[in-house]
């Protein structure tokens, strides 16, 4: 498979993470997102801002952003493996794309999108947490896995109130659940557990703000800053 087709891959899968849906969607409404609630791009502080509908449009955008960059990658490395072996193969021997090559490409994809929502180039690499973006990613890599990080998101909500805590749970259980249910696929649990430690990093701010008690709890407006 040539190098471009990775590097294609990754540059595509990073310009659409890149997309500030959370920032554009707060600009159509006079508001720059960042100056107002915990100054992030992403679908929680969207839904303290600007209010619930919105608040959820954000998040399915976000996810969406995850989601259509794995599928984005699949198309990238069936193109390139048709062209490629279509000039090196014999008309009686022509090789099919496997699903090992296309889960490679999906995965780098993923990795590439969820960097380009929490560092996008269009806010100074200054962008969300990757939760919602990491849920569209997880939904084309490991729909159960993604499902069991979400059970796990839900209750940590129910029984803290802190989104955070459960954005963190979620964190940590979704790697722990990849490398239960896929313990061959080596690369996707290394990769998965990369994704957790960077969400739990850009995090950072709410576990302070959870060690001096003032983390804001689910269903209280945060003030401007």
């Amino acid at each position: 498979m040539p190098v471009l087709a990775y590097i294609l891959t990754a540059l595509a899968a990073y310009l659409l993470g890149s997309i500030p849906f959370g920032f554009l969607v707060a600009k159509a409404k006079g508001i720059d997102i960042r100056s107002v609630g915990s100054g992030n791009i992403g679908a929680t502080n969207a839904m303290r801002v600007l209010g619930k509908p919105a608040g959820i449009a954000v998040l399915l955008m976000d996810a969406l952003k995850g989601f259509g960059a794995c599928f984005l990658g699949v198309l990238i490395y069936s193109f390139y493996f048709n062209q490629f072996n279509g000039l090196h193969s014999t008309s009686e021997s022509i090789p099919f794309p496997s699903q090992a090559g296309a889960e490679l490409f999906a995965t780098i994809a993923g990795i590439f999108a969820v960097l380009g929502h929490n560092y996008t180039c269009w806010l100074k690499f200054k962008g969300g947490k990757g939760i919602a973006t990491t849920a569209g990613v997880y939904l084309a890599l490991a729909p159960w896995a993604l499902l069991v990080a979400l059970v796990v998101f839900i209750l940590a909500i129910l029984l803290t109130k802190y989104v955070s805590v459960g954005s963190i749970a979620a964190a940590i259980a979704l790697p722990v659940t990849v490398w239960i249910m896929t313990p061959h696929n080596l690369f996707l649990g290394l990769v998965t557990t990369a994704l957790g430690a960077l969400a739990i990093y850009k995090h950072k701010s709410n576990l302070q703000r959870l060690r001096a008690g003032t983390e804001n709890r689910l269903g209280t407006k945060k003030s401007a800053k």
